[in-house]
This record gives C-alpha cells, sequence and structure tokens, in this order.
C-alpha cells in the first residue's frame, strides 16, 4: 500500500514538472522602459549601492548617539576580604588581620553626558555629509546600469534590425533566382544567370546565420545585466521603434551638466567633508567638559541598602599630543588638494563628453537622413535592374550588383540608426539625465 502511494506521488511530480519549466521558460517581453526598471530594482551593483546609502545612514545615527547622555543600569552583588596590614601599611594590635567576607548587593543608574565637545558636533556633521556622498555614489551607479542597460538593449534591437533586414535579402534573392529559373526553363535565361542567382541567395542566407547568431548573443548580455534567469529567453517589445529617430528635449548646457551629474557632487561633498575635518582637527586643541554620575541602592542585605551617589565634571585639556592633531590638519589639508584636482579632472571630462555626444548626435541625424535616401535607391536599383533582366535587355549581373548595393544600404541605415540612438543615450548620460529620460 505504502509502495503504491509512493509511486503515486512520483507520477504526480513527473506530471507537474514539465509545466513548471514550461512556465520558467515564457519568453520575457521587454521595452526599453522595462528593461531600465527591472535593472535599477535587481542589477547587483545597485542593489550594493543601495545598501552602502542604508550602512552610512547608520553611520549618522552613531555618530549623533555620542552627542547624546547615555544611561546603563546596573545590578550587583558582590562578595569582600580585606588584609587590615596590606590596606593600612600596619597592623592594629587587637584587631584581626583581616575584615569579612561580607556581601554587598547593589542596584542603580549610571550616566555619562557631554557637556561641551565641539568635535563631536561636526563629526555628526561629517557623517551626514558622508551620507549625502553615499547618495551621489549611488546616483552614478544608477546612471551608469541605466547607460549600460540602454546601450545593450540598443545594440539587441540593432542585431534585430539586421536580422529582419537579412530576412528580407533571403526573400528578395529567393524570388530573383526563382525569376531566373523561369526565364532559363523558358529558354529566354542562361544557366549561368540562374547560377549566379543561387551563390547571391547562398550568401544572404549566410547572412540570416550570421545575423541571429548576433541578436542571441546580444540578448544573453542584455539578460546578464538584468540579473534574470538565463535560461529564460527575451524578446525586445520595442523592436520597431529603433527606427524612430526622436527628438531629443535635453538641456545640453555645461550648467545644467555640472549641477545635476552626481559624481562632481560627490566630489564636491568630499571636499566639505575635508574642510570639516580641518575644524574638527583645530577643534582638538580646546578644553573638553563632560558629565557622569552613579545612583545606587547599597547595602550587606536588599532590606539595608540605602541610597549611595557620585557625580562627576570633567574638564579635559590637551597639553601634548605628540604632534597627532598638527598631523590630522595637514591630512585633511591634503586630502582638499587631492579633491581639488579630481574636481578639476571631472569638470574638463564632463564638458568634454558632453560636447562630444552633441557633435556625434548631431552627425548621426545627417547620417540617418543620408542612408534613409541610401536605401530608398537601392531598392530602385533593383527593381529596374530586375525589369532589365526580365525584359532581356541585360544579364542578372547587374541584379546582383544591385542585390549587394541594396545589402551595403541597409546596413548603412541601421548603423546609423544605432548610432543616432547610441548618441542621444551618451548625451543625456553627460548631462547626468540617463534615469530621468528612459526610466520615466
Amino acid at each position: 500500500m505504502l509502495k503504491t502511494r509512493m509511486n503515486g506521488f512520483a507520477l504526480i511530480v513527473l506530471a507537474l514538472a514539465p509545466a513548471a519549466l514550461a512556465q520558467d521558460s515564457t519568453p520575457l517581453k521587454l521595452s526599453l522602459k522595462d528593461a531600465v526598471a527591472l535593472a535599477l530594482r535587481q542589477n547587483p551593483q545597485v542593489i550594493l549601492a543601495n545598501l552602502n546609502v542604508s550602512q552610512s545612514q547608520q553611520d549618522t545615527r552613531i555618530a549623533r548617539s555620542a552627542l547624546l547622555p547615555q544611561v546603563n543600569g546596573t545590578l550587583g552583588e558582590s562578595v569582600h576580604r580585606f588584609n587590615i596590614e596590606t590596606e593600612f601599611g600596619s597592623k592594629f594590635p587587637g584587631l584581626a588581620e583581616h575584615i569579612g567576607p561580607f556581601w554587598v548587593a547593589q542596584a542603580g543608574l549610571g550616566f555619562t553626558a557631554p557637556a561641551f565637545d565641539l568635535t563631536l558636533w561636526n563629526r555628526y556633521r561629517s557623517s551626514k555629509m558622508a551620507q549625502d556622498s553615499r547618495r551621489s555614489q549611488e546616483l552614478t551607479v544608477r546612471e551608469e546600469s541605466v547607460l549600460l542597460v540602454v546601450s545593450q538593449y540598443l545594440g539587441s534591437q540593432r542585431a534585430a534590425a539586421e536580422v529582419a533586414a537579412a530576412q528580407s535579402r533571403v526573400d528578395l534573392a529567393q524570388a530573383l533566382y526563382n525569376q531566373a529559373a523561369d526565364l532559363q526553363k523558358n529558354g529566354a535565361g542562361t544557366g549561368i544567370d540562374t547560377l549566379r542567382a543561387n551563390v547571391e541567395l547562398q550568401n544572404e542566407k549566410q547572412r540570416v546565420i550570421v545575423a541571429r547568431t548576433s541578436l542571441d548573443t546580444s540578448l544573453y548580455a542584455l539578460a546578464r545585466l538584468l540579473n534574470i534567469d538565463p535560461q529564460r529567453k527575451i524578446e525586445l517589445a520595442d523592436q520597431v521603434n529603433f527606427f524612430d529617430t526622436p527628438q531629443v528635449s535635453i538641456d545640453q548646457t555645461l550648467e545644467r551638466a555640472y549641477a545635476a551629474r552626481p559624481e562632481l557632487r560627490q566630489v564636491l561633498n568630499e571636499e566639505q567633508r575635508a574642510s570639516l575635518d580641518v575644524k574638527i582637527a583645530s577643534q582638538e586643541r580646546l578644553p573638553k567638559v563632560s558629565l557622569s554620575g552613579l545612583w545606587l541602592e547599597q547595602g550587606l542585605t536588599p532590606a539595608g541598602a540605602i541610597p549611595v551617589y557620585t557625580y562627576e565634571a570633567d574638564l579635559n585639556i590637551p597639553l601634548f599630543t605628540g604632534g597627532r592633531i598638527q598631523a590630522d590638519r595637514d591630512k585633511a589639508d591634503l586630502a582638499i588638494r587631492q579633491l581639488k584636482q579630481q574636481e578639476q579632472e571631472i569638470r574638463n571630462r564632463i564638458a568634454l563628453e558632453v560636447k562630444t555626444a552633441a557633435a556625434q548626435l548631431e552627425s548621426a541625424r545627417s547620417q540617418v537622413d543620408v542612408a534613409n535616401l541610401g536605401v530608398s535607391l537601392a531598392k530602385q536599383e533593383v527593381e529596374q535592374a530586375r525589369d532589365r533582366f526580365q525584359a532581356g535587355v541585360a544579364d542578372n549581373i547587374e541584379v546582383v550588383t544591385a542585390q549587394d548595393e541594396l545589402a551595403r544600404a541597409n546596413d548603412n541605415q541601421i548603423a546609423a540608426l544605432y548610432r543616432y540612438n547610441q548618441s542621444r543615450a551618451d548625451l543625456a548620460h553627460a548631462v547626468g539625465q540617463m534615469e530621468a529620460l528612459y526610466a520615466r
């Protein structure tokens, strides 16, 4: 009976397994916006950047706690036995050599609180600046992640367009081969024309195989960036949009780029932190005042316990620190100088990226216009060569030449469209608007 039940359970598992696998292998259809949103949600680098921000928030809480009073409770019981001679330096005639043992029970509260320490306040401010730096770093990672996903998605669109164009040329080559074969069959054509058309057909089929392989590998790379199951197939929902050339409504001024680029904001924030470190180092020379206290119920037995307390106010004045304070100040000054150099380098790089991307975008738009015209003319050339071949005015060398020209025109058009879309993304990244343009 048990064996029968186990066999039935195994059959159920085997029956459900194919359904589960079929569900996991369902193609994931993604638009460009969907791909960007997915990357921002589960890309490992973005997740790590978010965790770094959360960690900096906890560091800020720790720095703030140093400004607040610290209170702790105590509860204990101890046993004491003293040697009179070692406690007082001599024996007392007539008294025992020791006191005890006796038990002491105590319970109460103790506290410490900084009354005057400017370094603690400025360290708290520095931790908040560090938190802002982490946020800027997170934005940098997000912008870079969006750029990578957009570039890979555009590359996949380009590969898909190349597959479609190659398949279209296969259909055309097949039609031209059929035409040449019909003409030969009817005595109006020659065997060399049919053979030449067949060679061109096989060449176009070869291009389809190469294009499909390029598309598959591009989609695998996209899946890797999106951190999804590599076994799951991806389909492009925006494949047709690859041929669109939308206007770029982006503020391309350097002032806008300087204000929006998170890596520049991060460096500026680090400069403020370094300036604050200089101030903290100088304030280490100032006196520090702290308060502490202890209040207990203490006695040999809990019933006989009485209140005891101790309150203290401490003044700490640094007199000699072995050069530590001056070294801290010099170290912060050097950090400021380093950050100034980084700031200038980032500003120069941003200016170069903005100008380069704007120039490439303008050039790419002109290339698209020329490439579109080239495709239109190449199609006309194919039609005219085909008509001349059909009429017997010429052999199909003109047709094959026109096919090659059409293939070249298609490649130029697809390359120009890819450059335009990629230049648009590069410009958005240069001015710090990748997420704003592609994720919303």
